[in-house]
């Protein structure tokens, strides 16, 4: 890699020239992990097959455990792919080899239903697909937004939020087509073609990903440093510092995540005419990209300037109010859910009103969250912490499955735990016991600023 820039331009001021093309690949390869995550319940739940090729589909309890416990692998992987870029390959050839097994994932899981073909069992198929699938795009996580953070040094750092929330839009752009796209893939071709759309897709981000390579700084990998550098002083101060920050942001994670499963199951039993259109379960979940989209611009532009007039708004503040209006989405998903189970069959429009609460929630938390967690790292330890912080994912996604593996098994003792609208306020309740822990912890946090650069860090007030 020498003959590749490793450090930012200083002379630079204006936008990096590696930045679209990190954000492209990031648009299409997020339309290929979404449009396969998007539709991954509904297909448990309506097209699984057995080895026999009959229908064998998964009960909700059932299919919320495997679809979380995909969710949660996708989100343990970052650490092993942090560790693999910044002790020995660097971010570029991370992201690059490990997306060709992410490529290989999808291309299994188009064949999860051809049983006669693979000669696999489809649950050991579906296995094999989602153990790939969840190390590709765990394994590039953390580099990637590490990666966007490396093209920056002082001379333009003032561009870094901008450049985040441009990424984090291309994100959203990405999924909130394939929403569109991919379930009606699955209504009317099946699984085989709805699972090989996002495969394409993953191929032409790796390709535009490849096509940058000389446009990127390259930053080399650490190294023994990397070992150096977390239990040297200022790593450990990091990762003590940002550890409850990853947990107490891991209940976010616990309710937004259940908008592809829980909510998708609720939709089912909604009025989903729209415009005299009718909506697939699948597709209500193009409501939170769309909704991203929508309040980025409005949330920098116009909300963020005007409370900062009058309330400083540091990014722990920030991430304080997304966590105390989390709940309220699952509060009122707790409402729709008694309305259907008193037998009536309310507008899909409600549930957008639940989107439009914890989208604005994510807004605040999950961008905040990522641009200073990169921040608050040491330089050669950037893709190591943004690992640590997608364990958040990993650790909410897990809590699910525990509760959904405890109601299948009180079930299975003839005991119902957790039904009905119940399950919603329970998650709304430990939700807003968390936020009101956070804001407790976020009182006492002290930390250091760094970017790639930077001979010493930063310690300015409003940083946090």
């Amino acid at each position: 890699m020498s003959e590749h820039r490793t450090q930012p331009d200083p002379s630079r001021t204006g936008m990096p020239p590696g930045v679209p093309y990190i954000v492209g690949n990031e648009a299409a390869e997020r339309f290929s992990f979404y449009g396969m995550r998007g539709i991954l319940y509904v297909f448990l739940t309506e097209h699984l097959l057995n080895a026999s090729g009959e229908l064998d589909a998964m009960g909700e309890a059932e299919a919320r455990i495997w679809y979380h416990n995909f969710v949660a692998a996708a989100y343990l992987f970052p650490i092993a792919g942090a560790v693999l870029s910044d002790w020995i390959l660097g971010k570029y050839r991370t992201i690059f080899y490990l997306s060709l097994v992410y490529c290989l994932g999808h291309g299994v899981m188009a064949l999860v239903d051809f049983p006669t073909f693979t000669n696999m069992a489809p649950r050991t198929a579906l296995f094999c697909a989602l153990s790939l699938i969840a190390i590709g795009t765990g394994g590039i996580k953390p580099c990637v937004s590490a990666h966007v953070g490396d093209q920056f040094g002082q001379s333009n750092k003032r561009l870094l939020p901008k450049v985040f929330s441009w990424f984090y839009f291309s994100i959203n752009l990405g999924s909130a087509g394939a929403f569109f796209v991919v379930p009606r893939l699955l209504e009317n071709y099946g699984p085989g073609v709805a699972f090989a759309v996002p495969g394409v897709l993953m191929a032409i981000a790796t390709l535009v990903f490849w096509l940058g390579r000389n446009k990127f700084v390259h930053v080399p990998p650490a190294g023994a440093d990397l070992w150096r550098a977390v239990v040297s002083r200022p790593g450990r101060r990091a990762i003590a510092n940002l550890t409850p920050l990853f947990v107490l942001v891991a209940a976010f994670w616990m309710l937004f995540d259940q908008t592809s499963s829980t909510w998708v199951e609720q939709a089912k039993s909604m009025d989903r005419i729209v415009f005299g259109f009718e909506l697939n379960p699948a597709e209500s979940q193009a409501t939170n990209p769309i909704l991203v989209m929508l309040l980025i611009p409005l949330f920098t532009l116009f909300i963020y300037p005007a409370v900062d007039r009058v309330w400083t708004l540091t990014p722990l503040r920030k991430i304080g109010v997304g966590m105390l209006l989390t709940p309220v989405s699952f509060a009122i998903s707790a409402l729709i859910q008694r309305a259907i189970d008193a037998g009536g069959e309310p507008h899909i429009g409600w549930q957008v009103l639940a989107y439009v609460v914890i989208t604005a929630a994510e807004v605040m938390v999950s961008i905040t969250a990522l641009e200073f967690s990169y921040t608050q790292a040491p330089k050669v330890m950037k893709s190591f912490v943004m690992g640590l912080y997608l364990l958040s994912v990993f650790l909410g996604n897990k809590v699910t499955v525990y509760v959904n593996d405890y109601i299948v098994e009180q079930k299975s003792r003839g005991v119902a735990v957790l039904e009905g609208e119940n399950y919603h306020w329970f998650f709304a309740g430990l939700m807003l016991t968390t936020a009101v822990v956070y804001v407790v912890w976020s009182l006492t946090y002290r930390g250091d600023t760094y970017l790639q650069g930077d001979d010493d860090p930063s310690a300015d007030p409003r940083d946090v």
